[in-house]
């Protein structure tokens, strides 16, 4: 049978992903809180388990896409997401919701680095940037799209829109069986399969270039405060909307209803400020870019906290958008700026180790984040803002390293001493 063209595929996955992501995750953390009544700590757990899985599983599962197949390693990862869907929403249990988080995070492992992979040996690097672009548009439209589909199904049952999510991806995996090329793929050769290995040595490595340059020590230290907060906000902001202020008493829209309304216009908001972002900012300009991410992350921090100390549900909502829309455009700002200040020869070195430090962040800040949410939620959002507040003292140490580079280069153009005619 013949298959069909890699752009095709592409971007028919990419709708069904987006499609898939926002019918699932509209309301996925409402039916945790709702129907299965996971407390502050259950709730950080389940993401601290999908973290540690990921950082687990990484190496083992990229021998597949390296060694056999990355149109394999792909069509495996989808089965296993879409198991993972279903057994969450089938069975209403916390115990469910955690080996469902370890099933989709192995294949999640499956398909991180395999697909970009694919990608790439498929259309080639000069097709694969407007590849990406193009799907995200229409990922775009197949959210929305979803997130629709999730407040009619949820409406009914809050199972059900997750469970269909995962027949979705289930479906995906044999579509992709049946009509995803690969043409171009070479397996690594024997010599070069030892994962382990290469993990370590890329730690080494890593660790040795970063020492002996203060600008990277400060972009990993940012980097380990990112993830070391992240946890607390990812799992606990629509519980602090649910419980603290009750948000089903105080309108008549359903709370699934309402996080919905919340995704949409913070996603509109995103799109709009990412282009005035584009437009007003240089992003060739390391100082500017600088500048920009400290000033993200203090609103960040203030949003945060605030939104934990909120009076009102109202200034809580308000805050919301203030982080959301921070966190939105300090992500590409952030990995631009991280780029900048890394040498060609040790990006790709420094960037793994990045993402290394990242994970163990998250790993390592969930717990006790959701430790404090099981007293109190807004204790947490406001220990999760004191937490990646040192990424500001950081910040600002690369602000003034910039400052002193840039005094350097402009001293030789100060007025030379006039000398008298001969």
């Amino acid at each position: 049978m013949k298959k069909m063209d890699a752009y095709r595929v592409h971007l028919t996955q990419a709708a069904l992903g987006s499609l898939v992501g926002s019918l699932v995750w509209t309301g996925m953390m409402v039916y945790q809180v709702l129907v299965l009544k996971l407390t502050p700590f259950q709730l950080v757990i389940v993401g601290t388990t999908m973290e540690a899985t990921i950082f687990l599983f990484e190496i083992p599962t990229g021998i597949v896409a390296d060694v056999y197949s990355r149109r394999l390693s792909v069509i495996i990862g989808f089965v296993l997401l879409g198991l993972a869907y279903v057994v969450e929403g089938s069975i209403q249990a916390y115990t469910a919701i955690l080996i469902g988080n370890i099933i989709w995070s192995i294949g999640y492992t499956f398909t991180s680095g395999a697909y970009d992979a694919w990608m790439v040996d498929e259309l080639g690097q000069e097709r694969t940037g407007q590849a990406f672009l193009r799907s995200s548009q229409v990922g775009r439209v197949a959210g929305l799209a979803g997130i629709a589909l999730s407040v009619g199904l949820g409406s009914i049952n809050l199972q059900l829109p997750i469970i269909l999510g995962g027949v979705v991806l289930v479906c995906t995996a044999i579509w992709l069986s049946l009509n995803m090329p690969e043409n171009s793929f070479t397996p690594t050769p024997s010599q070069d399969r030892n994962h382990w290995q290469k993990m370590g040595d890329t730690f080494k490595t890593g660790i040795k270039v970063v020492r002996g340059r203060p600008v990277l020590l400060s972009i990993m230290g940012i980097g380990i405060f990112i993830g070391l907060y992240s946890e607390g906000w990812d799992r606990l902001w629509q519980a602090h909307l649910l419980q603290t202020f009750d948000l089903a008493s105080v309108t008549l829209l359903t709370p699934l209803v309402w996080i919905a309304l919340l995704d949409i216009l913070a996603s509109l908001l995103s799109v709009g400020a990412t282009e005035v972002m584009r437009r007003r900012l240089n992003l060739n300009n390391s100082r500017s870019l600088t500048r920009a991410v400290f000033w993200l992350i203090a609103l960040m921090v203030v949003g945060i906290i605030l939104y934990g100390l909120a009076p009102h549900i109202s200034v809580a909502l308000v805050m919301f958008f203030v982080f959301g829309l921070a966190r939105s455009l300090v992500g590409p700002l952030f990995s631009t700026w991280s780029n900048q200040h890394i040498d060609s020869n040790v990006r790709a070195t420094v960037l793994s180790l990045q993402s290394q430090t990242d994970a163990i962040g998250q790993i390592v800040g969930g717990p006790p984040i959701g430790a404090v949410g099981q007293f109190s939620l807004r204790a947490a959002f406001v220990v999760s803002g004191l937490i990646l507040s040192p990424a500001l003292l950081l910040l600002q140490r690369v602000r003034q390293a910039d400052a002193r580079q840039v005094g350097q280069v402009m001293l030789p153009l100060e007025p030379m001493p006039e000398f008298a005619e001969e």
